[in-house]
């Protein structure tokens, strides 16, 4: 195993932790291979993962923004304009491999840091989307067209979304307690280390303790879908060959939750039997972006307008690549 493979698997994906969740449910009687021990141990794995990725990165940040009161940050950040702030995120975001759930909490503590709320919904696209780790494995199945085409489009959605939600000024229908978070004024050099590590933890527990119910709410339908919803269906649903495929393959990504790495292997499979290559890839960025339990984790940091948009947005985006895709098919192929 790489180091990177490595990184990415029991690092960020903490796998070993899916397999200690497993080895404790089996220890007590109950098997993980059915329906509904894959239920709990797929809950309690996502609840924990993601709940130790929120408290970590909102410390983190919270901790690197005492150093920066709010004129010094607007300072720094004032040096990066318009489309460009976008290109950046979005560029971040390919190096952050998270699933859509786990990208939230980024998305949080960089719109409490006080970045533009555009610039941040770059991230929160391309994060899930995208990623260095999933450019590797599509090449690996699809060919190197195919990969750099999709991280490409990839990214042009988020860029593109994330300016658009810029320009129509949304900032109003983000919550109220993600935007106070980052509104405290502290002057660094007054600020002693312990302090720091005050603002840090109070920030991460006043953020955690708002979020934490739609992080079991969001993780409980993924566990339901992930595990009873037959893939023999989906296939069925998506593997005809339609004018409508694309559609129905956003429709049907959507309620579903995995990162791209647990959607490139239904893709090939889908692929397989015959559904055309943009319609595969529609279904992957529906699951990936558009995750039932993200969206429901995401209601709790802003409000239903700027919800709806960011679904249309992503939605319209997605429709139109797998279009595109299945028209330059025989090209990439």
């Amino acid at each position: 195993m790489s180091i990177w493979q490595f990184i990415q698997d029991q690092v960020l994906g903490m796998q070993w932790l899916n397999g200690l969740v497993g080895a404790g449910l089996s220890a007590i009687g109950l098997d993980v291979t059915n329906r509904l021990g894959g239920s709990i141990q797929f809950f309690l794995y996502d609840v924990i993962k993601i709940t130790i990725l929120l408290c970590i990165l909102i410390f983190v940040i919270s901790y690197i923004q005492s150093y920066f009161p709010p004129e010094r940050s607007r300072r720094i950040l004032g040096r990066f304009h318009g489309i460009w702030a976008n290109l950046i995120a979005a560029l971040l975001g390919t190096v952050t491999p998270f699933c859509s759930c786990s990208s939230i909490p980024l998305f949080i503590g960089f719109t409490s840091a006080g970045l533009p709320l555009g610039v941040t919904f770059s991230f929160l696209i391309s994060s899930p989307m995208v990623d260095l780790g999933s450019l590797v494995l599509l090449m690996s199945i699809f060919g190197a067209k195919v990969a750099v085409v999709y991280v490409i489009l990839g990214l042009l959605i988020a860029v593109i979304g994330g300016t658009v939600i810029e320009k129509l000024r949304m900032e109003r229908y983000v919550e109220d307690f993600i935007l106070s978070a980052g509104s405290t004024d502290i002057e660094s050099p007054n600020l002693t280390q312990r302090d720091r590590l005050r603002y840090a933890k109070e920030q991460m527990l006043g953020t955690f303790r708002k979020v934490f119910p739609y992080i079991l709410i969001g993780v409980g339908i993924g566990a339901v879908i992930h595990n009873w919803i037959p893939e023999s269906w989906i296939t069925t649903v998506l593997g005809a060959n339609n004018p409508f495929g694309v559609l129905l393959a956003t429709i049907v990504g959507v309620p579903m939750y995995a990162d791209i790495f647990g959607t490139i292997p239904v893709a090939e499979a889908l692929l397989g039997k015959g559904a055309q290559l943009g319609t595969v890839l529609a279904f992957m960025m529906a699951v990936t972006t558009l995750s039932l339990p993200s969206l429901v984790m995401l209601r709790k940091a802003v409000k239903p307008r700027l919800l709806a948009l960011f679904i249309g947005i992503c939605t319209l985006g997605i429709i139109l690549v797998g279009y595109l895709f299945n028209g330059l098919q025989y090209l990439l192929l």
